[in-house]
């Protein structure tokens, strides 16, 4: 199943993904603090997700757990990103994400990791 998820839901998902299973009030606490949202931005951005099947809500005290992991957004997000503006191409991608930057021995080395990896 293959969900969008935008910019304000994303910073919903990302509390339960660090926290774990929250009431909706301490989500709102935790984006008022960390994003100045207010209470009721907090919910409805809560409630698009459950309508979205990301978020599961139960009671007593409308408790709040992730029903898609991190992953998942991330291999989604990234499709979509190599589909929309590489035309599907790995190739062009990685060009464009190193070719504006010098990578550590480190990170080159993590790389060559990654494509023996997918060579195996």
């Amino acid at each position: 199943m293959k969900i969008k998820i935008f910019d304000s839901e994303l910073k919903v998902m990302n509390v339960l993904w660090d926290c774990g299973t929250l009431t909706a009030k301490e989500i709102a606490k935790k984006l008022g603090e960390s994003v100045g949202w207010n209470v009721n931005t907090t919910y409805t951005v809560i409630k698009k997700c459950i309508e979205k099947g990301a978020i599961e809500r139960t009671e007593p005290n409308f408790m709040c757990r992730a029903l898609i992991g991190r992953e998942e957004v991330r291999q989604a997000e990234a499709s979509e990103l190599l589909d929309k503006i590489f035309d599907g191409s790995t190739d062009k991608l990685f060009a464009a994400l190193i070719g504006s930057k010098k990578l550590s021995h480190e990170e080159i080395q993590r790389l060559k990791e990654l494509v023996n990896e997918i060579e195996d």
